[in-house]
């Protein structure tokens, strides 16, 4: 009997090795294969990056070169390096044209719509998720809908109101169009709608109103939404091209994106300035997303956004 019990006692403990044993591969193999794929998404996603950032780079690095090695050395290497940068390109655009008044002209159309954007869209917003009216559950549904209608759709209808208005060629038909914005409402209305009803349920007992309420309490706490809004609204509207090219004829309203299709047809053809000329327009953009890249990716994450 006790020999039997030995080898039934020795047959477990040799069970329990081969299982430990076993369990241990089983994590060295899983820790392997998380290394592996994580390697290849790093590999991956770094390929990716490069092909987003080559043509940035293409164009950083011809600004600083003589126009006429711009085009010659665009099939190899050398078009991402250059041995003797010079900002000759970029005193030439200002020489050409009146580079400082289309930079303005971007810049205060572009920051007026995004700030009364911010305050029309995210009050708008706030009135659709927070509030209760008679009708709101009629008018919120058509102003989803309408972010699937394309501004190439109205942009013939708009332009010929604008003219009627007498309004061509002025900075009021570039920003009044642009102000509310269906998707920018939905964004705001994502986030404002999961908010806890606390806020303001305790705002009301201290004896505000939606609009106290609003200012001093949803405002405070969305942050990241307004950022992401900002940013969005921002790339969008400085590279709008088709409307400003429909109403703005003369330039003194005329902001970069028309700007610098016109500058590629002045004669004569200098690719050194033209990237010059992209380089200064793309510039504030960049810089834009750097700084509110944190509350971009926040702002995404909480209102739900995917892809």
């Amino acid at each position: 009997m006790k020999q039997i019990t030995n080898i039934s006692q020795e047959a477990s403990t040799g069970r329990s090795r081969v299982s430990a044993m076993t369990h241990d591969e089983l994590i060295t193999r899983r820790q392997n294969q998380q290394r592996v794929s994580m390697i290849l998404s790093y590999v991956v996603l770094t390929i990716l990056a490069l092909l987003f950032i080559a043509p940035i780079l293409f164009m950083i690095m011809g600004s600083f070169k003589p126009d006429n090695l711009v085009l010659v050395e665009a099939g190899s290497f050398k078009a991402f390096v250059t041995d003797k940068p010079s900002l000759q390109n970029y005193q030439d655009v200002f020489k050409r044209v009146n580079f400082t008044r289309f930079f303005w002209n971007s810049i205060f159309i572009t920051a007026v719509i995004v700030l009364l954007g911010l305050l029309v869209n995210s009050m708008a917003a706030y009135a659709f998720s927070r509030l209760q009216w008679r009708g709101r559950d009629i008018i919120f549904p058509v102003i989803i809908a309408l972010m699937i209608i394309p501004f190439e759709a109205i942009a013939v209808p708009l332009f010929f109101q604008m003219t009627w208005l007498g309004l061509r060629n002025t900075y009021i038909a570039q920003i009044i169009p642009f102000i509310a914005n269906a998707f920018s409402i939905y964004l705001f209305y994502t986030f404002f709608i999961v908010l806890p009803k606390e806020l303001e349920e305790a705002a009301r007992v201290d004896g505000a109103g939606p609009i106290r309420t609003f200012f001093e309490i949803i405002v405070p706490v969305s942050k990241p939404v307004f950022a992401s809004v900002a940013i969005l609204t921002f790339l969008t509207q400085w590279g709008s091209f088709l409307w400003p090219t429909m109403i703005a004829v003369g330039e003194r309203v005329r902001p970069l994106p028309v700007a610098i299709a016109q500058f590629q047809t002045l004669p004569p053809v200098q690719w050194g300035d033209i990237m010059a000329f992209g380089v200064m327009m793309v510039a504030p953009m960049l810089v834009i997303f750097l700084i509110f890249q944190k509350g971009f990716v926040q702002g995404v994450a909480s209102s739900g956004i995917k892809g």
